[in-house]
C-alpha cells in the first residue's frame, strides 16, 4: 500500500511517499481502507514540531488525525463494526506510529472509528474528527447548558462563535443551529461573513469594520450565553463586554497569543466560567458522546461541507500531501482534503 511518512520534524518537504505492507488488526483494533483524509492545523503543527530535525517518538510516523473510509478487517473482540462498514476516524495519528490517515490502510483502536451514516459522504466524514468533536465539546461545557446536543437542547440560548469561517467555527455554527441556538459569529472580512452565513449563522459581525461589542449587545441585549473561542488573548475584552451572568467561554485554540489578561473583579461580578479544552486529553467518554451526537446531526443533514455550506473544499491526492499541509499552514479558508482512493473523487448522491 502507499503511505506518507516522516521521520523528523520540519517543513512539508519532510513528508515522503512510500510503499509498505498493510498491518493486521490486533484484538480491539480495526483496519480501515481510507478513502478521504482530512488535514487540520494540528497535523502540520505535529509535523513541524518546535524546530526542524527533532526526533520523533517512533522511527517514522504517518500524519493526519481525521479521515473516512471502509472497514477492511476487524480484530478479535470488535463487535460494533464489521467488514464493509462505512466509517469516519478521529485521533488516528495520536500516539501511534502508523495510525494516521495519509495512507491507503490504517489500523486503529476500535474506539477511534465511528459508523458513517448512509446519508453522509466520505468528504463529510473526513471533515468531522478534530473540528466537529472540538465544537461539540465547546458547546456542552456551559454551566447552564446541556451536556449533549440534539434538536432543541440549545433552544433559547445565544452562542457567539469567534472565527466562524474556520473549520471548528463552521462546525460550531452548524451544531449550535441544529440544537436550536441563536448564533452570532465574528469574522474578519465580508467573504468570510458570507461563508459563516452559509453555514447557518443568523448574525455576522465583521470586527474590523464595526464596534463588535456594541453590535453584539444590540443583537443580544441580555448578553451571550456561551462563547466558542479561538483567540482568547485578542478577544478577552470583547468577551467580557458581551457575556451575561454565568456565561461560559470555551477556549479551544491560542490564535493571537499564549498570554491573556483578565479583569478579576469584572469576571467575579459576572460569575464567568472559562473552560479550556484540548481534544487529545478530553477523555474517551466525551469523545464517544460527541461522536454519537455528530452522527445524529449527520443523519439530519446538519453538518454539510462544501462552499454552499460555508466550508470550501480544497482537494489534493496522496502524493501531494506535502502541498495539502502547506495549504493548511498558509491558512487556507475552508477544509483541505486528500483523496486517498478514487472513491474520494466521487460525490455521494
Amino acid at each position: 500500500m502507499k503511505a506518507i511518512i516522516y521521520s523528523e520534524t520540519g517543513e512539508p518537504s519532510v513528508l515522503h511517499l512510500v510503499d509498505r505492507e498493510p498491518a493486521q488488526p490486533a484484538a480491539g483494533e480495526v483496519r480501515v481502507r481510507v478513502v478521504v483524509s482530512g488535514v487540520n492545523p494540528t497535523d502540520w503543527k505535529s509535523r513541524k514540531g518546535g524546530a526542524a530535525g527533532q526526533k520523533l517518538p517512533f522511527p517514522d510516523m504517518v500524519p493526519n488525525q481525521d479521515g473516512a473510509g471502509v472497514v477492511d478487517a476487524v480484530g478479535d473482540g470488535v463487535t460494533h463494526l464489521a467488514v464493509g462498514d462505512r466509517v469516519w476516524l478521529a485521533l488516528a495519528a495520536h500516539e501511534l506510529a502508523a495510525g494516521g490517515t495519509a495512507q491507503e490502510y490504517s489500523v486503529l483502536p476500535a474506539e477511534r472509528v465511528f459508523p458513517l451514516p448512509d446519508a453522509a459522504s466520505f468528504d463529510e466524514g473526513a471533515s468531522m474528527g478534530v473540528p466537529a468533536i472540538t465544537a461539540h465539546r465547546a458547546l456542552t461545557v456551559a454551566e447552564d447548558g446541556p451536556s449533549r446536543l440534539a434538536p432543541g437542547t440549545l433552544e433559547g440560548l445565544t452562542v457567539l462563535v469567534a472565527g466562524g469561517a474556520g473549520a471548528v467555527g463552521h462546525a460550531a455554527i452548524q451544531l449550535a443551529r441544529w440544537a436550536g441556538a441563536t448564533v452570532i459569529t465574528t469574522v474578519s472580512s465580508d467573504d468570510k461573513g458570507e461563508l459563516a452565513t452559509a453555514a447557518g449563522a443568523q448574525h455576522v459581525v465583521n470586527y474590523r469594520e464595526s464596534d463588535a461589542a456594541k453590535e453584539i449587545r444590540g443583537i443580544a441585549p441580555d448578553g451571550v450565553d456561551l462563547v466558542v473561542e479561538v483567540a482568547p488573548a485578542q478577544n478577552a475584552e470583547l468577551n467580557a463586554a458581551v457575556v451575561r451572568n454565568r456565561a461560559s467561554i470555551a477556549v479551544y485554540a491560542n490564535n493571537g497569543g499564549d498570554q491573556m489578561t483578565l479583569d478579576v473583579r469584572r469576571h467575579f461580578a459576572l460569575n464567568v466560567r472559562y473552560q479550556f479544552l484540548l481534544l487529545y486529553t478530553v477523555g474517551g467518554e466525551a469523545i464517544t458522546a460527541a461522536a454519537e451526537d455528530i452522527n445524529a446531526a449527520l443523519e439530519d443533514g446538519a453538518l454539510a461541507v462544501g462552499e454552499d455550506a460555508g466550508l470550501p473544499l480544497h482537494r489534493f491526492d496522496l502524493a501531494h500531501t506535502a502541498d495539502a499541509h502547506a495549504a493548511v499552514e498558509s491558512s487556507a479558508v475552508g477544509k483541505v482534503l486528500i483523496n486517498v482512493s478514487e472513491e474520494g473523487t466521487i460525490p455521494r448522491s
